[in-house]
Formats: structure tokens, C-alpha cells, sequence
């Protein structure tokens, strides 16, 4: 053999080692293979098993039993309101000639408002104190007269006694007398009707000067300096004052919660712009009617008209809600709470803190009997139903007082189909 096929044996027997190296590796990988296929499939298998195919409670949908705070409370909306709103008027007519009222500034009750020009005021109590010394002038003259009267009438009597005047004279001296007292008691009771006038006169003076009833701020100004008010129909309006240290919140209670709501109960609420504080008070009334009732035709004028408008108004107002007023205070130091603000307010009808709670929903339709009941799931998968004893009830958690303990679960629900569909993994060596 020469030399050249020396080297293609070489090479031919180099061929088949590789290619019989190889064949020896093929199973080997292959077998590998299968191997790590049957562990991620079994892994796979397992766990849908173990989360669903095995689980008796997959479909159910279970909540922990946990400590926690109830509330059991009433929901209204309110309206803020000074404790003190009072509207100033004019009682007299005329121009005003000084405004000192302006938005927003602190009065004391006693402080001046606004002035209105007095002059036609002034000439009125001039007038009638004249009228009233005219008539006082009077009377002096008829006390003069009495007094000459009195003796005349003393001397006829001397000289009738003396038989030296006729009995017809001292009649006639006698009747003076009466007549002239007679006017003078006249006097007295003008005097008296002079002295009103003069009063009243001073007093509508006293009203050019319009003063502030109460300590509070200025919240409108009416009127305008150099404006003329007319008195003569109504009393018009200058400014408003409100005490708003202590505001008064106005909570409309609806006539399905009215019955629950008691005086003295907790009432928290917070407004539009801040509603993450919270204020708290004590309720201190509830309307026993309500507002719609000034409507109502039996207490409406008697006049026809007024009766069919009114009974039209308590028709109509019998179809919409029926709201009862309920009423607290809240001191405001800070000013944040202002006049006519909404009030998102809660009535607490009860509170308990520290208790075990469930999710309502756990809870059965009552029996014949008003108890309830709850499935509670047990370690083993199995489920017991209870009997419980439910405290407070906000009609997302509620108290349970006996029947299930702290970290215990309990069915609220079973899923649905699609629940189960979406949460279900797929079948191992599906794409």
C-alpha cells in the first residue's frame, strides 16, 4: 500500500470515530430532552392542580375576617349659615348721605352703618314739639281761668248765703268752674297725644342713624351712598351682617333616615373645597315638619287666589322629596367656613372600634327568625355554615359580635365563568 492510501484509510477510519462519537451523543441529548420537557409539563401540571383542578374553593371568592372600625352613619348635604344673619333696614325714606358698611370689615353691635339725611326728620320733631308747647300754653291759660272761676264762684256762694245774689248766679259760677276743668282734663289728654307725636318724631330721627344690631362682619352692602331708600312700603335693605366665629350648618335629612336620626347624636361633615378636613358637632335639632309645609293650603291666606296657588304649590311639592331639617353648630376661628357653603355631612348613628369585621356580602338573607348566617372555609377545603350575631352594619363592612373569629375566611361570592375562564392558566404545551 502506497503512501496515499495509507492517508485515505486514515482519514476514512478518523470519519467513522466522529460519526460514531456522534450517534453515541444523539440518544443522550435526546433523552435530556424528554427529560426536561416531562419536568416543566409535570411543574405545569401540578400547578393547575394544585390552584384548580384539586382546590374545591376555586370558585369561590373568599375575605378574611379582620379587626377593623365600623360606622354605622346617616349621609346629607347641608348648608353653612352665620348663627347670626340679620338683614339692617331703613325705617325712614330718604337719601343716603354716609355709608361706613364695607364687605368683609368686623362691627360691634352700636357701631354706625349708614346715615340718611334727617332734615325732613328734624323740621318733623320741631313740629310737634311746637304742637306740644302750644297745648301745654293752653292749658296754663285755662288753669288761670279755673283759679278766677274758682273764686268767683266762692264769693257767690258767700253772698247767696247772705241772701245777697240770686241763687241763678251762683249756678252760672258754679258751671264755670266744671267747664273750665273740664277743658283743662281735654288738655291733658292732647298734651299726652303731643308728647307721642314728639316721641315718634325722635325716634324716626333716631332711625337716619342706622347702627349695627349685633357684633358680626359685613357680608353685602345694599345700598350706595347718595342713594335714596323708600321706607313707605317696605323696609329697605342696607346691609347684611352675619356673626361667622360660629357658623350653623343646615343638613337636609331625607324622610327614609329622619326616623333613625336622634338629638345629641355626632355629626361630622367637610366642604367642597377642603375635603379632606373634617369638622365635628353634637346635633342639636331636627325639624319636626317640614320645610314644604308653609305651602301647605291649610295654612295659606284664606283668599281664593292665594288658596288655589298655594294648593297647587303643596300638590306639586308632595310629588318631590321630603327633607327635614337638622341643625349644628361649629365655631369657624380660622374662617375657613363661609356663609352658604355645601356641607357634606354624615349623622353617626353608631360607632365600633377594634371589632371583627366581615365584608356584608358574606352575610345571608335573615331567616324567619332575623338571624343570619356565613360559610366559613375551612383548612381542608370544606365549608361550615355558622350562625352569627351582626353588630353595626355600613353596608360595606359589617361588626360580627359572635360566630366568626379574627383571620378566619368566609365566602362572599362564586365566580363567574369568565372569572374563572381569565384566571384559569393555560393547559401545559399550550401556545
Amino acid at each position: 500500500m502506497n503512501v496515499v492510501d495509507r492517508s485515505a484509510a486514515r482519514s476514512n477510519v478518523r470519519v467513522d470515530a466522529a460519526a460514531a462519537r456522534r450517534a453515541r451523543r444523539w440518544p443522550r441529548r435526546l433523552a435530556a430532552s424528554f427529560v426536561i420537557l416531562a419536568v416543566v409539563g409535570a411543574a405545569a401540571y401540578h400547578v393547575y392542580r394544585t390552584n384548580f383542578a384539586t382546590d374545591p374553593l376555586a370558585d369561590l371568592l373568599l375575605a378574611e375576617a379582620t379587626i377593623g372600625d365600623v360606622e354605622q352613619s346617616v349621609q346629607a348635604t347641608g348648608e353653612l349659615r352665620p348663627t347670626q344673619l340679620v338683614a339692617v333696614g331703613a325705617q325712614v325714606s330718604g337719601r343716603i348721605t354716609k355709608m361706613n358698611a364695607v364687605i368683609g370689615r368686623p362691627v360691634a353691635a352700636g357701631d354706625l352703618i349708614a346715615e340718611i339725611d334727617n332734615v325732613t326728620q328734624q323740621n318733623d320733631l320741631k313740629s310737634t314739639e311746637a304742637a306740644l308747647e302750644d297745648v301745654r300754653a293752653q292749658k296754663r291759660q285755662k288753669e288761670a281761668t279755673l283759679a278766677y272761676d274758682a273764686w268767683a264762684l266762692e264769693r257767690e256762694e258767700k253772698t247767696l248765703a247772705k241772701e245777697a245774689t240770686s241763687r241763678d248766679s251762683w249756678e252760672s259760677a258754679k258751671e264755670a268752674v266744671e267747664t273750665t276743668r273740664a277743658e283743662i282734663d281735654s288738655l291733658d289728654a292732647q298734651i299726652k297725644e303731643a308728647e307721642v307725636k314728639v316721641d315718634s318724631a325722635r325716634v324716626d330721627l333716631g332711625y337716619t342713624r342706622i347702627t349695627a344690631p349685633i357684633d358680626g362682619t359685613v357680608l353685602l352692602v345694599a345700598t350706595q351712598e347718595g342713594q335714596n331708600v323708600n321706607a313707605v312700603q317696605s323696609a329697605p335693605t342696607i346691609a347684611v351682617l352675619g356673626r361667622i366665629d360660629r357658623m350653623l350648618v343646615r343638613a337636609e335629612i331625607s324622610e327614609a333616615d329622619a326616623p333613625k336620626v336622634k338629638i345629641g347624636e355626632k355629626a361630622v361633615f367637610s366642604i367642597l373645597g377642603a375635603p379632606q378636613r373634617q369638622w365635628e358637632a353634637t346635633l342639636l335639632s331636627l325639624d319636626p315638619a317640614p320645610d314644604s309645609l308653609r305651602s301647605d293650603s291649610e295654612i295659606a291666606s284664606s283668599s281664593s287666589a292665594s288658596t288655589s296657588s298655594s294648593s297647587s304649590s303643596s300638590s306639586s311639592s308632595t310629588t318631590s322629596a321630603i327633607y327635614y331639617y337638622g341643625r349644628f353648630e361649629v365655631d369657624n376661628p380660622d374662617g375657613v367656613l363661609r356663609t352658604y357653603m355645601t356641607a357634606q355631612v354624615r349623622i353617626v348613628l353608631g360607632e365600633a372600634k377594634g371589632v371583627v369585621t366581615i365584608p356584608t356580602a358574606a352575610l345571608s338573607p335573615p331567616d324567619a327568625n332575623g338571624e343570619r348566617a356565613v360559610e366559613v372555609a375551612n383548612a381542608d377545603g370544606s365549608l361550615t355554615r355558622r350562625m352569627v350575631q351582626v353588630g353595626l352594619d355600613d353596608k360595606a363592612r359589617c361588626e360580627i359580635r359572635s360566630g366568626v373569629s379574627a383571620g378566619e375566611r368566609v365566602v362572599i361570592g362564586r365566580r363567574s365563568s369568565e372569572t374563572k375562564a381569565s384566571a384559569m392558566p393555560a393547559p401545559p404545551g399550550a401556545l
